[in-house]
């Protein structure tokens, strides 16, 4: 997952800080499974006892409460928590495209900027496949392993992409397909 969900300006942290603001946790519940609400509400009571001991208390407290919120989302997610990530980090341009298409209803944009990323590095997995396979037959069998490993590559590559796109969302739910598949 790119640093989104786990980032101090993502939308976990930011329902968080609206939580806090609001004296409301309800507002981050949806950011967690069902099993992780009690754990949220007693670290959310706690937290705004403790805001209450002045700025730093508040500080510390916040954090606490962003880490938490984070870790009980992240293991919903079954993704381990690495910690509270930096605000203003470069999620690439699929995010800012999925916000929009959310904030507009289009995915014409999403859609567009996805198929041209897609398309560009298939064009270019291939590319490099090809060329490697022209000379493989030349230059041994280190050539040759190199082109398989290109070929294999874009095959997995391609697995990947296409496992992505009719698998379930947001890494919830069983894993598309069977161990077979792969």
């Amino acid at each position: 997952m790119p640093p989104h969900c786990d980032s101090l300006d993502g939308p976990v942290v930011t329902a968080a800080r609206r939580a806090l603001a609001d004296n409301d946790p309800g507002v981050v519940l949806p950011y967690v499974s069902v099993v992780a609400e009690d754990e949220v509400r007693r670290t959310f009571e706690m937290a705004a006892r403790a805001r209450d001991h002045g700025p730093e208390a508040a500080e510390v407290a916040d954090r606490w409460f962003f880490e938490t919120v984070v870790r009980l989302h992240r293991a919903g997610e079954g993704a381990p928590f690495t910690g509270l990530k930096p605000a203003g980090l470069d999620v690439g341009p699929a995010i800012p495209e999925a916000e929009r298409a959310l904030e507009t209803g289009s995915a014409d944009r999403l859609a567009d900027v996805l198929c041209a990323l897609v398309r560009e590095q298939a064009v270019s997995r291939l590319a490099a496949a090809r060329a490697l396979r022209a000379k493989a037959g030349d230059d041994g069998v280190a050539a040759a392993r190199e082109s398989v490993e290109a070929a294999l590559g874009l095959q997995v590559w391609a697995h990947g992409v296409y496992r992505q796109v009719t698998g379930p969302a947001h890494g919830h739910g069983a894993a598309h397909g069977s161990a077979a598949e792969e």
